[in-house]
C-alpha cells in the first residue's frame, strides 16, 4: 500500500515537472515571438497631413517603423485628404482610384519585401535596397530623397529643406520626372512655368541649382549634360542682387527708437542692432554664442555656414562696443559656465532640428517688430535681419574702410563676395558727390 502511494506521488511529480517545463517553453516562445515582432520592421503607406502643399494636397509616403523609430520615404504621389480617404475606404472605386490604390499597395509591398529580404535590418540597408528597386539612377524625386537624407545626417537642416522645396516644385511641374526628361527644353519650360505662376528668377535659380547638384551626383553620359552656356545648353538664371542696406542715419534712428521697456519689440530692436554691431552676424550664429566666445573686449566666433564648405575656417573677430555690452547685459543669461549660451534661446542637448526651428522663429520675431519700428520711423525699406549684415558692410565702405578689411570682418572667402554685399550709394549722396560738376555755372551766367 505504501509502495503504491509512493509510486503515485512519483508519477504526479513527474507529470507536474513535465507540465511546468512545457508551460515555460510555450510562454517563453510566445514572449520571444512578441519581442521579435516588436523588433521586426514594418512598412505602411501614410498620408503626410502635417506638411500640406499650397494647393491643399498632401504627400503620400511609405512609413517604415523599426524598434520604435520611424522614417518616411516619398512615393511622389500627392492627393487631398478627402480623395485619399475615398481611395482607401471606398468599396466601389473608380478606375482612377483603383490605379492609385494599386500603386500604394505596390509601394508598400516593395518596401516590405526589401525588409523581409534583409538578414539584419538597418535603415541604411533598407534604403539601399528600396531605392535600387525604385530605379534611383533614373528617378529625380528619389535621387533628391537620397541626397536630402544625407544632408539631414550631416545636420544641414536648412539645406535639406531647401532641396525638398526644389524636389516638390519639380514634381509638381512634371510627375514621375526622370533624368532622361531633363533637357534644355524641359528646363526652359520649367522656368517659364515658374515665372508665369508668380515665382521670382531668384527662386527658379535656387531650385535649378539644387537640381544641377543632384544631377551631377548621377553617373550620366556627359554628352547629355543640359546645363551650361552654348546652343544646346541651359543657363540657370541669376536673381537680381537687391541691395539691402541702410544709411548710418537710418541705423541711428533705430538705435534711438523708444520701445516699451522689457517688451518683445525692444528685444527685437536690440537684437537687430547687436547683429549690425557684431560684423553683420546672422541669427543662427547669434543663438550659438557662448560665454567662452568673449575675452576682454573682443568676441570671436566661427560662422556655422562655412564650417562644412571651407577647410580653413576663418575666425571672425568683433570689437565689443559699450552699446553691444549693454545688449548682452540686458538680454543675456549670466552663467558661471563658459560653455553656456549667452542668450536664452537654445538649450544644451537640443536637437539640430529644434535649434533650426528656434532660430527661424527668432528671425520672424525680429523681422516683424523691426519692420513695425521702421514704418513708424518712415524708413521706406522692408528691413530684415539681412539688412544688418549689408548695412554693416556698406556703412564701413562709406566711412572709407578698405574692402579687404571689410571682407575679413565679414568672414568672406574673397573680396568679390564682399562686393556683392556693398550697396549702391543712395541718390542723395550721389547728388552731393557730383555737385562739383556744376560749380561755377551760375557765376558764368
Amino acid at each position: 500500500m505504501l509502495y503504491n502511494k509512493a509510486f503515485s506521488v512519483f508519477y504526479i511529480y513527474i507529470f507536474f515537472t513535465l507540465f511546468m517545463f512545457l508551460y515555460y517553453f510555450c510562454v517563453t516562445n510566445v514572449l520571444q515571438k512578441e519581442a521579435m515582432e516588436k523588433l521586426k520592421a514594418t512598412a505602411v503607406y501614410y498620408l503626410d497631413t502635417i506638411r500640406p502643399k499650397k494647393n491643399g494636397n498632401c504627400s503620400v509616403k511609405i512609413k517604415v517603423t523599426y524598434n520604435r523609430k520611424r522614417r518616411y520615404y516619398s512615393t511622389g504621389i500627392e492627393i487631398s485628404v478627402s480623395d485619399y480617404e475615398s481611395v482607401i475606404n471606398s468599396k466601389r472605386r473608380t478606375i482612377e482610384q483603383k490605379e492609385l490604390y494599386n500603386k500604394l499597395i505596390s509601394f508598400q509591398t516593395k518596401a516590405q519585401d526589401v525588409i523581409d529580404s534583409l538578414t539584419v535590418f538597418t535603415f541604411d540597408n533598407f534604403e539601399e535596397g528600396f531605392f535600387e528597386q525604385r530605379n534611383v539612377n533614373d528617378s529625380v524625386s528619389f535621387a533628391f530623397d537620397k541626397y536630402i537624407e544625407q544632408l539631414r545626417k550631416e545636420k544641414r537642416i536648412g539645406t535639406a529643406l531647401s532641396y525638398e522645396c526644389a524636389k516638390n516644385s519639380l514634381e509638381y511641374f512634371k510627375k514621375n520626372l526622370s533624368f532622361a526628361d531633363i533637357s534644355k527644353r524641359f528646363l526652359t519650360d520649367y522656368e517659364f512655368f515658374m515665372i508665369e505662376n508668380g515665382k521670382s528668377k531668384t527662386t527658379v535659380g535656387i531650385y535649378l541649382r539644387s537640381l544641377r547638384a543632384v544631377y551631377n551626383l548621377q553617373k550620366i553620359d556627359a554628352n547629355n549634360y543640359p546645363f551650361g552656356n552654348g546652343k544646346d545648353k541651359y543657363s540657370i538664371p541669376k536673381g537680381s542682387n537687391t541691395k539691402k542696406a541702410l544709411t548710418i542715419e537710418e541705423v541711428a534712428k533705430i538705435y534711438n527708437y523708444n520701445a516699451p521697456n522689457n517688451s518683445t519689440k525692444e528685444m527685437a530692436r536690440d537684437y537687430w542692432l547687436f547683429l549690425y554691431l557684431c560684423n553683420g552676424m546672422n541669427v543662427k550664429d547669434f543663438c550659438l554664442l557662448k560665454w567662452s566666445n568673449i575675452k576682454n573686449d573682443m568676441l570671436t566666433f566661427k560662422r556655422e555656414k562655412t564650417k562644412r564648405s571651407n577647410k580653413d575656417i576663418k575666425e571672425i573677430s568683433v570689437a565689443l562696443k559699450p552699446e553691444t555690452m549693454e545688449i548682452i547685459n540686458k538680454w543675456g543669461q549670466p552663467s558661471i559656465s563658459q560653455d553656456a549660451f549667452i542668450f536664452p534661446h537654445l538649450q544644451k542637448g537640443m536637437s539640430i532640428e529644434k535649434q533650426y526651428a528656434t532660430s527661424k522663429q527668432l528671425i520672424k520675431t525680429i523681422n516683424h517688430y523691426v519692420k513695425e519700428i521702421c514704418q513708424e520711423l518712415k524708413i521706406n525699406e522692408n528691413v530684415t535681419t539681412y539688412f544688418a549684415r549689408h548695412s554693416f558692410a556698406t556703412v564701413l565702405k562709406r566711412s572709407g574702410a578698405r574692402i579687404e578689411m571689410i571682407s575679413e570682418l565679414l568672414g568672406h572667402s574673397s573680396v568679390v563676395v564682399t562686393e556683392s554685399y556693398l550697396s549702391s550709394f543712395e541718390n542723395e549722396q550721389i547728388q552731393k558727390e557730383t555737385d562739383f560738376l556744376t560749380i561755377g555755372f551760375k557765376k558764368a551766367n
